[in-house]
């Protein structure tokens, strides 16, 4: 069985300064393409049978600079929705909603371009995807460049747990990779957070 590859897109303005972009289109930084392009060696010794990513041109752009140019955009691939909270720091959220925490109390509504999403509508997303992927792993590896929260989720389905379960994973660096695999049948992480 094949091995699935979460690629985390490369650094952004808002990725450094710790700002929720969930649906903001916002473009990689510099380091965040070197950080792209360096993970294209480690990707050129897989044997890929499909790479999905999510629309957004941060994970677009990284995926083309991996080397990854046969990327198909996935939508269940966006980052959560943060609503009322894109934009900020989870620093700037506590200042209004002290001892905040995503995982346990989620997001607050916001616009028509921003509504919000709650966990349970993100796993669903991350089930979706793994729904499509699982079949494939039988030919090979797959590929998928995603965002930060969602790729915690999308792994923490991969093994089967709840998807609250996220928050036991360490965030994803920008422009890292991290492996699902399966040992004697069974889910596991062979590597997390690798430049």
């Amino acid at each position: 069985m094949g091995e699935l590859i979460v690629i985390r897109h490369g650094q952004t303005a808002w990725s450094l300064s710790g700002r929720h972009a969930g649906r903001t289109d916002v473009a990689l930084t510099a380091p965040g393409e070197a950080a792209a392009r360096a993970l294209a060696p480690r990707l050129a010794q897989r044997r890929l049978v499909a790479v999905l990513s999510s629309p957004l041109s941060r994970a677009m752009r990284t995926a083309e600079l991996a080397g990854l140019t046969s990327a198909e955009p996935d939508p269940d691939l966006v980052e959560w929705d943060y609503g009322g909270y894109e934009g900020l720091t989870a620093e700037q959220i506590r200042e209004t909603r002290p001892g905040w925490d995503l995982w346990r109390d989620g997001v607050a509504p916001g616009d028509v371009d921003h509504p919000g999403e709650q966990l349970a509508q993100v796993a669903a997303r991350a089930d979706a995807v793994l729904d499509r992927i699982r079949p494939l792993l039988d030919d090979g590896d797959v590929a998928v460049v995603a965002h930060g929260h969602l790729a915690r989720v999308l792994t923490v389905r991969w093994l089967g747990l709840d998807a609250s379960a996220s928050r036991l994973l360490g965030h994803p660096h920008p422009g890292t990779l991290s492996v699902l695999a399966t040992e004697d049948g069974q889910p596991m992480i062979s590597a997390w957070n690798v430049p």
